[in-house]
């Protein structure tokens, strides 16, 4: 069975490193014969981080969705064409917006100082903080001040993208048209209603929509409507997903 996991709020928590004991229950999911694809809202500059070198040559979807990366290296990823990015510049400028923009590896930021946004960005200063103009390929926007957000989202809402307002921080989350996690799971060769999700937020909406299980971390109210299950974020929720997983594997394994 194929496992794909969301990192933030779902595997992984308060920008932390994947806990040593959610990656032994990762590993025990390959051992039984699984296999494991993490699909994340970060490029992969910033997944890397967070997963355990032991586990980078598993599949990971970054970007949501704009990126795949396969055995070291990134062999897939979509860009915003060049009139939707000229336009989403313009909005930025018209409602006064500051952002990160990631490239495929390096990224432009012109946010504040201290918003809580940059403690998961490059922290393994395996990229380049460069100006706009220096990205030549755009795959992911994030606005995350505006002087007014909501006419911002509006405006951008009659664009054919991706948009997803993040439940935990008021950002907006840009992907280009059609790019979402469940069309990067498709592009790998993933069948619809041939895996198991794991995710918490509104950008995992798709991937559940088309799993075969669903499990949610924590509650996010349109996200739930596709939830088979749910782990509350209360006391050893830890060791509850550890179990879920230690279930999901032997039941998976016998009926295979």
């Amino acid at each position: 069975m194929l496992f794909v996991f969301d990192l933030d709020g779902t595997i992984c928590f308060k920008g932390e490193p994947i806990s040593e004991r959610i990656l032994n229950a990762l590993a025990n999911l390959t051992k039984q014969g699984h296999e494991v694809i993490f699909a994340s809202a970060r490029p992969i500059r910033d997944m890397l981080p967070v997963i355990h070198k032991d586990f980078h040559h598993y599949k990971m979807i970054g970007g949501n969705g704009s990126l795949i990366y396969k055995e070291g290296k990134i062999v897939h990823s979509k860009s915003f064409i060049s009139q939707d990015l000229n336009k989403i510049v313009d909005l930025i400028k018209e409602f006064d917006g500051t952002y990160l923009i990631d490239g495929e590896w390096n990224y432009a930021y012109t946010g504040p100082d201290d918003h809580p946004i940059l403690r998961n960005v490059d922290a393994g200063k395996l990229a380049q903080l460069v100006n706009l103009n220096e990205l030549t390929s755009i795959v992911k926007i994030l606005i995350l001040t505006s002087n007014n957000f909501e006419q911002l989202f509006e405006k951008l809402s009659d664009m054919e993208l991706f948009i997803n307002r993040h439940s935990n921080e008021n950002v907006l989350d840009i992907s280009p048209k059609g790019i979402h996690k469940w069309s990067a799971l498709e592009a790998l060769g993933v069948k619809r209603g041939s895996y198991i999700a794991f995710g918490n937020d509104s950008n995992d909406i798709t991937m559940f929509q088309n799993a075969l299980h669903t499990v949610m971390i924590g509650h996010h109210e349109e996200l739930s409507h596709f939830a088979k299950e749910s782990i509350d974020i209360k006391g050893n929720f830890e060791e509850e997903i550890i179990s879920k997983l230690e279930m999901l594997s032997d039941y998976y394994t016998l009926v295979k």
